[in-house]
């Protein structure tokens, strides 16, 4: 079960911190071969390292990184890898690290790794390190190709489409278990039916789909940015597509209304209590509470000098966690507070920087949740036997409507 923390003050640092369950590591930092106009992590005014020049994680920090990340997390351990673009570091890089892995592991000691990747650099030498260890790949994929190539572009401008396809047929070819992330942006939210169909065709089995929501200095969406409205009839609509082939095919944000109603903690932590589940290691060792605030404000440590116990109990970590638990005026008396939480900080900092604000997405979850709920609670209690632990309200809250 989440623990909740007191807002604004942290729990006794003498006790336990609740233990940091997995790592995203970025060993090249912001560093990418493609100029996706859509990109929060790149050229960003607040990264902390845009003066220097290479960003690569050394052999040094990366052994820091295995051997004490395994001790601290025995017996499971996952190191999932993003950027920017993680394969930039090298295919021996990542040897290296299963070679680290395999010295620093202990008996029982289960290990996961999980990269994310757009797919352009993958070859026979990435797949088979991939197979070898049973590693899970996520690529970027926004839709077919007119779609998305409108943003996910090269430098140059050209679109990336190709390459990642060819990507995909790689990894089925080496047998490598991979899903998809779909970034849902202007290029494809009124395209759901295309881009499952299209996602249905590639055989692809699971896939994430991605909010997208920047905004300028003056808090004004960017070009790309979808509005609420837009995102919950496009998940609506994504939905009834998906509802007869729930058996064969998973789509994350369903899972995790699905996992919600099964009493479980979702395993996106937009639907969780708390923002405490996973840290970001950027390349030079400094340590972060989330993969939308790798800001100076926010660093919790660096692993070259810092244990990660000591990580786990600063005081910036619980005040980090705690900001899902500042209550906004409508999230009070709304009966899905219990299923989303208020939503992802991200998106109620993004306009205003104010995590007081309602989450952006908020009018979009109550469209889902008032379309999905009563099906998902019935599978549920289908599969475990038991009832689910939520009870669709007579009356949806204000904003959503079972019928959009």
């Amino acid at each position: 079960m989440a623990t909740s923390y007191p807002f604004p003050f942290a729990p006794d640092f003498r006790g336990a911190a609740p233990r940091i369950g997995s790592l995203l590591v970025k060993p090249v930092s912001a560093a990418c071969n493609l100029d996706c106009a859509y990109c929060f992590y790149l050229d960003r005014d607040t990264d902390p390292y845009q003066s220097v020049a290479v960003h690569r994680m050394s052999d040094y920090t990366l052994a820091r990184l295995v051997d004490s990340y395994l001790f601290y997390s025995y017996p499971n351990t996952t190191f999932a890898f993003q950027g920017g673009e993680p394969t930039l570091a090298g295919v021996k890089f990542f040897e290296r690290l299963v070679e680290l892995e395999q010295r620093y592991g202990r008996n029982g000691q289960s290990v996961s790794n999980v990269m994310q990747t757009n797919g352009l650099v993958l070859d026979d030498r990435w797949c088979a390190l991939f197979k070898e260890f049973q590693w899970l790949v996520g690529i970027s994929v926004d839709g077919p190709e007119a779609v998305h190539d409108l943003y996910r572009v090269s430098r140059q401008g050209a679109g990336s489409w190709r390459k990642v396809i060819a990507a995909v047929e790689l990894l089925r070819k080496h047998g490598v278990e991979f899903n998809v992330l779909c970034v849902v942006s202007q290029a494809n939210v009124h395209k759901a039916g295309e881009v499952y169909r299209f996602f249905r065709s590639l055989g692809i089995e699971y896939v994430q789909y991605i909010p997208l929501s920047e905004f300028d200095r003056d808090g004004n969406p960017l070009p790309f940015t979808i509005t609420a409205g837009q995102y919950g009839r496009f998940l609506t609509e994504l939905f009834d597509l998906w509802w007869p082939d729930r058996r064969k095919i998973r789509i994350r944000f369903f899972d995790n209304i699905a996992e919600a109603l099964a009493g479980q903690e979702p395993s996106t932590c937009t639907l969780r209590e708390t923002c405490d589940s996973y840290a970001v290691v950027e390349y030079n060792g400094d340590v972060y509470p989330c993969d939308f605030f790798v800001e100076s404000s926010w660093k919790l440590g660096n692993i070259e000098v810092d244990s990660w116990p000591e990580i786990a109990r600063r005081r910036k970590r619980f005040e980090f966690a705690s900001k899902k638990s500042i209550a906004h005026p409508d999230c009070q008396v709304c009966s899905y507070q219990q299923i989303c939480h208020a939503g992802c900080p991200k998106h109620r900092h993004d306009r205003r920087g104010d995590f007081a604000d309602l989450d952006y997405f908020c009018p979009a979850y109550k469209q889902i949740f008032a379309k999905a709920i009563g099906p998902l609670s019935r599978e549920v209690e289908k599969l475990t036997g038991r009832p689910a632990s939520f009870v669709l309200p007579t009356t949806p809250p204000r904003g959503a409507s079972a019928s959009q």
